[in-house]
């Protein structure tokens, strides 16, 4: 947490460091437009950062194929102009993702910062978390609810600063 102290004790101050990690999901803009409202003076002149994870072409597929009785998993990989089509489709929509919400953000005021990795998101999000120091973290619900979300595997590791 970033800290500025101005002739110390009572008088200082607590900047935050917020970033937004959005998707293209609706829940996503709402998170974005509640930052927007609710903490726009609190991220003092820190821009508010806007983090989106592009998914990586490269996983490999495994599909069970049956062989008689015994199953066999067959790897199968994308061949390499898949992949980087892939590649350039995923890197344009994150951009324009992007580029919406930072125009969103200018018309509230407030200045952002765009930033995208390539990865799974859960662990783009933690390493942007850690590597930007960021002291606030805001996600969209998904409309789950606590008990399906303690079930589901996506959130198997909350995060922890």
């Amino acid at each position: 947490m970033e800290k500025a102290v101005e002739g110390g004790g009572p008088h200082s101050h607590i900047r935050k460091k917020v970033m937004v990690a959005i998707d293209e999901n609706e829940c996503s803009y709402h998170a974005l437009m509640w930052v927007l409202h609710n903490l726009k003076e609190s991220t003092g002149d820190s821009p508010l950062v806007i983090f989106t994870a592009q998914p990586s072409p490269y996983r490999n597929n495994i599909f069970p194929v049956s062989l008689g009785t015994a199953r066999l998993y067959c790897p199968v990989s994308a061949a390499p102009e898949f992949i980087k089509n892939v590649e350039e489709r995923n890197k344009k929509a994150s951009l324009a993702l992007l580029e919406k919400a930072k125009t969103i953000c200018a018309s509230k005021g407030v200045n952002a910062e765009t930033i995208s990795e390539v990865g799974d998101a859960k662990q783009a999000i933690c390493d942007a978390v850690q590597k930007l120091n960021i002291t606030l973290l805001v996600l969209g619900d998904r409309g789950i609810g606590r008990i399906r979300r303690g079930f589901s595997r996506e959130c198997d590791q909350p995060l922890r600063s």
